[in-house]
């Protein structure tokens, strides 16, 4: 954890001063954009981003004040006001960083033990062959497999459960989850302590880099419009300091705006690979930024159009506004694998999360509002009856034997 000095929240830090905690991924580009290119300055703020090491930390240091606002997982302002994993704190998210970015890679052992994968970004023809690999491990009485996402409470998490159980995998059953924060999932992975992961750009790249992975694919293609960063500020520290909440907004739209330019990303990649920022090559980072990502050591970059995304419209508006919409479909994983079961209450903490006013207010609201989500499923999951769609969605039928 980093260790640091300035006062909490209500200590006497000065007006126009914001303290932000941030992981090492490559959406955290917007954060660090806004600050040193002179974003936020223009907004009459100064931003002091800390870099973390786990997402737990992060959402410790925003819900005990030591952070002003950070970089957070997209489910988890839900989970603390649910007070799920921790103590209960109302954390919202007025505004999305990015949509996009990460991807599950497995090792090269398991790469091999699976033997046809389907192409590159098949989650149905994946799904089967990572079905298959159970299967044939229980019959065997062979170790069961295990997959890393980095927090109970993050897109990767669900992603990974979403996809598993569209292949008749139950994650609960047929294999083991855990937890192993981004900047450890190479070592994870290279220890054999985990056979595969869901983690953010760019650290599947650095296995493959590493020759210790395979990309098996990208999750936007799993879930192509949700958010996947979100800025968690405490609902008291945004009244508290309106005026500075808004201004980073401002200041967060441009830099948005900035970073998604096709023109920057060579000078974006170079900033973000610094080691008091993601710390890796630029190179690699790069991929990311453009969407051609090497799937395997030595192999032919692959195009995935939409990757990353940071700024402009998305398939249902604009990729920065929260959408109730989308915390109503955070509620509904987390109810349908009993991460909570009060569905009253969860979507309700979805709601309030995910409220649009203040983006509305500071950035403009948009000319359209669509409350619908779609999967790889092809499921439609509309935000008025969010009960609908998790009537209709089981636990998967468990498929070992």
């Amino acid at each position: 954890m980093t260790t640091d000095t300035t006062p909490p929240i209500g200590s006497g830090r000065g007006e126009g001063r914001l303290r932000l905690g941030f992981m090492p991924l490559v959406d955290c580009a917007p954060l660090v954009v806004a600050r040193d290119l002179g974003f936020a300055a223009a907004e009459g703020l100064t931003l002091e981003l800390v870099r973390e090491t786990s997402w737990a930390n992060i959402r410790d240091r925003v819900v005990l004040g030591h952070f002003d606002a950070a970089h957070m997982l997209a489910p988890m302002p839900i989970a603390a006001r649910l007070g799920l994993g921790h103590v209960q704190a109302p954390i919202a998210a007025p505004f999305v960083l990015d949509q996009g970015g990460n991807s599950i890679a497995v090792t090269t052992a398991l790469w091999r033990e699976g033997g046809e994968w389907g192409g590159f970004g098949d989650p149905i023809a994946s799904g089967r062959t990572l079905a298959r690999v159970v299967a044939e491990r229980a019959r065997a009485g062979r170790e069961q497999l295990t997959f890393a996402s980095v927090h109970p409470f993050s897109c990767h998490h669900h992603q990974l459960r979403h996809w598993m159980a569209a292949a008749g995998v139950d994650p609960d059953r047929d294999l083991r989850l855990t937890v192993v924060p981004p900047p450890y999932m190479v070592a994870a992975m290279e220890a054999g302590e985990v056979d595969g992961v869901c983690v953010g750009a760019p650290w599947t790249s650095r296995a493959v880099d590493a020759g210790i992975g395979h990309i098996v694919l990208p999750t936007a293609v799993l879930w192509p419009s949700t958010p996947e960063k979100v800025v968690g500020v405490r609902e008291d520290v945004a009244e508290r300091r309106s005026d500075e909440i808004d201004a980073l907004l401002r200041a967060l739209d441009r830099a948005a705006a900035w970073t998604e330019a096709p023109e920057n990303r060579d000078e974006l990649a170079a900033i973000l690979a610094r080691d008091d920022v993601v710390g890796v090559p630029a190179a690699i980072v790069l991929r990311s930024l453009t969407g051609r990502l090497q799937v395997e050591r030595g192999g032919t970059p692959v195009s995935v159009p939409g990757f990353l995304r940071f700024h402009g419209d998305g398939v249902n508006g604009p990729i920065n506004r929260p959408r109730p919409t989308d915390g109503l479909w955070f509620a509904a994983q987390m109810l349908r694998w009993h991460q909570t079961d009060d569905a009253e209450a969860a979507f309700a903490a979805a709601r309030e999360a995910f409220a649009a006013e203040r983006w509305d207010r500071v950035i403009g609201r948009p000319s359209r509002d669509d409350d619908t989500l779609l999967t790889f499923e092809g499921t439609l999951f509309r935000g008025g009856e969010p009960e609908k769609w998790l009537r209709s969605e089981g636990r998967p039928g468990v498929r070992t034997g």
